[in-house]
């Protein structure tokens, strides 16, 4: 478990591996663990999940001990955001979901709540939105005491080399959505284009959130998130990842030891 750890004021704590593997087994015991106090807490582990490299790093879930030990009919599942395509593309982040991780473990079918993947994306965003406000009036979603909206236990989330996290892109609007819990996309700068994606607020609300970067390509978009351009040659507006700022929840950053290459080793205490 070869890591160095440090923690900084408004960029949460950062945890850096050796390898993806080391990564992938410490991020499954963070996720047990909260899955675990959140059940002791209210009953329920409400889990948003993101696509692309992330769900390969929560493999080890699927393994021993937690495909025996974790209490997943307790587990409520949503996804941050999500390409509006069929179930059954290879696009679909709930597809990726479910060949890497759902279908390995015993989680209740009605638990797992993906988008309406036959309507437009304005209308997936509007169906969604809509699923998760009936499951915080019925508490499966517990609300944030601070702002009107629904408090996930934990917020899975990657960040691209542009710093883009869930499908929040640098200067793209829906940066600025303030009034809805789930917003949509058709311009998207990479495709598929039509995506439907919790807004910031939602994302800030959580009780938890967790941003797992991995590889060389993501280093220069790791440096300008934690060092805001300062030293990166770079003096840009705030990217999505600098926007991520928990309200009143705690954010935990994986990286990989190639993804917190460019940054000082001042940054890390041993």
């Amino acid at each position: 478990m070869a890591f160095s750890r440090v923690r900084h004021n408004d960029r949460g704590e950062l945890r850096v591996y050796d390898g993806s593997d080391d990564l992938a087994i410490n991020l499954a015991e963070y996720i047990a663990e909260l899955s675990e106090a959140s059940v002791r807490d209210h009953g329920v582990f409400s889990v948003a999940l993101s696509g692309g490299s992330l769900i390969s790093l929560m493999r080890k879930l699927c393994e021993a001990p937690y495909n025996m030990t974790v209490d997943w009919a307790r587990w409520h599942i949503f996804w941050a955001d999500e390409r509006v395509v069929s179930k059954s593309h290879s696009d679909s982040n709930y597809k990726l979901a479910k060949d890497v991780l759902l279908s390995k473990v015993p989680v209740v079918p009605s638990h797992i709540h993906s988008i309406n993947d036959t309507v437009s994306a304005e209308e997936a965003a509007n169906d969604y939105e809509f699923v998760i406000r009936q499951l915080v009036r019925t508490r499966t979603i517990c609300v944030s005491d601070i702002h009107d909206c629904p408090k996930f236990d934990l917020i899975l989330l990657g960040m691209g080399s542009d710093g883009h996290v869930a499908s929040l892109f640098p200067g793209h609007e829906s940066l600025g959505e303030s009034n809805e819990w789930v917003t949509f996309l058709t311009d998207a700068p990479k495709p598929p284009h039509e995506r439907i994606t919790f807004t910031l607020p939602v994302i800030n609300s959580a009780s938890n959130i967790a941003i797992v970067v991995t590889g060389q390509n993501k280093a220069r978009g790791v440096q300008m998130v934690m060092m805001g351009g300062s030293g990166t040659g770079y003096n840009c507006p705030a990217l999505p990842a600098q926007m991520v700022s928990p309200t009143s929840g705690n954010l935990m950053w994986f990286l990989d030891s190639s993804a917190a290459s460019k940054l000082d080793g001042t940054w890390f205490s041993k």
